[in-house]
């Protein structure tokens, strides 16, 4: 169906039933998508879905109430549903209190952001799929399809973006714990790109035959590859880029910002909207920059500033949503070819994936967590064993601070693979990190 459309006629019926001196704000999402379960390198579940929420907030003065519901796609059922929406956000608005920070968007700024992209039929991507796990044990999920963001008030304003996109979640498994984890993502499937990373896993998984090496707590040489990276700032996400937590000194960063430490220069990081999935505006109508410079050359720069935010702080907004957490990130690369990693790490720890991130120092800056999947022991460039599971235990500072070795030019684009409600938007493009002394503790 034409979501476009369907949006632009609920805002409009939306903007009818709002009386008075209410200002209504209209949220809209929409997707269709295609589901393909893997296991054994066959088809276990395919589906599809076609999805529509609204949210509708109204706003009286300083008060404000939500409602939200699933629509139909049906003009005449969905009138009617957005009828008793409307009728329940007014109904609890009736017995909510005064927002002391609340604060949306009164100049209205609308736009239109449309990316097309030709993704792979689902036969097609069956093919594709069953050709790198032929002879193999593949398993994993297949997700496709476009998702769609619709923001719309009574003031006038109208936004919309959708994006194609597909992600393959997969790994090969060997046994026990050991497997090599992948994932494909992005706008426009590849074949030779797919095949490039399908081939490396394979190499990958000969080695994991091998018995299992053990190493001791220590400090050891190490690769991060850029799903091991995104486990490390995507735990980071939660707290260390928002200007709340930035005034109220629980960020991460704190070491930072008060100039004690500080990342090595080589790592810049931006919010980078332009170049991600998720939409340039957010749930109260304020639109998106299409960078935020998040960390300049090893230093904090710019937070993510919510609307709430905003009205506590006297700082203006630059369209974050309410938990100031980044959706699109995107690192800076190095000089580093990914071809010559093995070859510069020597002799260490090839760490592909890591998993089970926590905090055991947030103030300083320290996080923990285990390896995963496919982790391999190389000595002299050569991967010789796979690695048994350790823990670590590391600063920010020190894994992307003062050990630093260099970051490989190339990067990867990874979108989350959250599928729990709806599909995720989240993205990351990030290299791999060489780390002189990664500790590694039990």
């Amino acid at each position: 169906m034409n979501f476009q459309q369907h949006f632009h006629d609920i805002a409009a019926r939306v903007a009818e039933l709002t009386r008075g001196k209410e200002v209504s704000l209209s949220n809209y999402y929409a997707e269709q998508s295609d589901f393909l379960r893997f296991n054994r390198s066959a088809v276990r579940q395919p589906g599809s879905v076609t999805d529509i929420e609204l949210a509708v907030d109204l706003i009286d003065g300083r008060k404000r109430a939500s409602a939200a519901m699933r629509l139909t796609g049906d003009k005449a059922e969905d009138e009617s549903r957005v009828a008793a929406l409307v009728s329940d956000a007014r109904e609890a608005l009736a017995a909510t209190p005064d927002d002391p920070f609340l604060l949306f968007n009164s100049s209205p700024q609308s736009s239109a952001h449309v990316a097309e992209t030709k993704l792979p039929t689902r036969g097609q991507a069956i093919d594709a799929i069953g050709r790198a796990g032929k002879g193999r044990d593949m398993v994993g999920i297949y997700a496709a399809g476009r998702t769609a963001y619709g923001f719309a008030n009574s003031l006038g304003q109208r936004n919309w973006h959708s994006a194609d996109s597909f992600n393959l979640d997969w790994c090969f498994y060997h046994s026990a714990d050991k497997a090599v984890k992948e994932n494909y993502a992005g706008f426009e499937w590849r074949d030779g790109e797919f095949e490039r990373i399908v081939e490396d896993a394979a190499r990958t998984l000969a080695v994991l035959s091998r018995p299992p090496k053990t190493v001791p707590p220590g400090g050891y040489r190490a690769y991060l590859a850029p799903a091991a990276l995104a486990e490390i700032w995507g735990w980071l996400g939660w707290g260390a880029f928002g200007l709340q937590t930035h005034k109220t000194r629980s960020t991460p960063f704190l070491r930072s910002l008060d100039g004690i430490d500080r990342l090595a220069e080589q790592v810049s990081l931006d919010e980078n909207t332009a170049a991600g999935v998720a939409p340039d505006f957010q749930q109260d109508g304020f639109l998106r920059p299409g960078k935020v410079s998040l960390i300049a050359r090893g230093v904090c720069d710019q937070c993510l500033v919510s609307p709430r935010a905003s009205a506590e702080y006297g700082v203006a907004t630059n369209g974050a949503n309410e938990s100031e957490q980044p959706q699109s990130l995107d690192m800076a690369g190095g000089a580093l070819p990914r071809a010559e990693i093995l070859r510069e790490l020597g002799t260490g720890v090839y760490l592909s994936n890591l998993w089970y991130l926590n905090y055991s120092d947030r103030n300083n800056g320290r996080l923990t967590g285990l390896t995963r999947f496919a982790s391999m022991w190389v000595e002299g460039g050569e991967i010789v064993a796979p690695l048994n599971v350790m823990r670590f235990d590391d600063t920010i500072y020190r894994m992307l601070g003062s050990e630093l070795l260099g970051l490989t030019s190339e990067r990867e684009m990874i979108l989350d693979t959250g599928t729990y409600g709806r599909r995720s938007v989240d993205s990351m493009r990030l290299p791999g990190a060489l780390v002189g002394d990664f500790r590694l503790t039990l």
